[in-house]
């Protein structure tokens, strides 16, 4: 637990830089440039990453609640909303991107929290809690910097590339249901 635990420190601290400080970010910027500065982040991003996968799948099974029926089933229906989120967040902005605003971070809060109520084990409640706590303050701190316009909002382009996310979105949630999941993380979200 406690390499789960140092994982999900080191990931919010490499990737809370800009929120929680950012007079060192900037200051890192100009010792070793913008490149310069994205690869040392990017490293460091990786080996928290790493790190953080390596405590979770490591973590003695601690069950602190045990999920009702049918919330792998919710799960999965949140699953879909996320990936097609997730989708149009990479796209040219259609209408999922300019209604909700950062369509990525939702993404990720949709999927922190849709695996909270299907997972009541200890790893995963300090896991998923984690990434949707992070995910919340992403939203705040984009809320924050939009408002004092340090941060633009893209332009709608075309409801073209809603259907494409949807599309799309839908083909990889499946691909990920009926086969990545179980292949990757070792569970099947909708077991036979």
């Amino acid at each position: 637990m406690t390499l789960l635990i140092l994982g999900i420190i080191l990931f919010l601290a490499t990737h809370l830089i800009r929120v929680v400080a950012p007079g060192f970010r900037l200051s890192m910027i100009e010792r070793f440039g913008l490149m310069g500065w994205r690869v040392i982040n990017s490293v460091l991003s990786l080996v928290s990453l790493v790190v953080l996968i390596w405590g979770y799948a490591t973590a003695p099974v601690v069950n602190v609640w045990f999920p009702p029926m049918g919330m792998n089933h919710l799960t999965i229906t949140l699953m879909l909303i996320a990936t097609i989120c997730l989708v149009a967040g990479f796209l040219p902005a259609g209408h999922i991107a300019t209604k909700t605003k950062h369509p990525i971070v939702l993404a990720i809060k949709i999927w922190a929290a849709a695996h909270l109520i299907a997972n009541g084990d200890l790893a995963s409640i300090l896991l998923f809690g984690a990434l949707l706590a992070w995910g919340v303050v992403l939203r705040i701190s984009y809320k924050r910097r939009l408002r004092a316009g340090d941060l633009v909002l893209r332009p709608f382009v075309s409801a073209r590339f809603d259907a494409i996310a949807v599309v799309l979105g839908l083909v990889v949630w499946a691909l990920i249901t009926f086969k990545l999941h179980e292949l990757l993380i070792g569970v099947a979200p909708l077991p036979m």
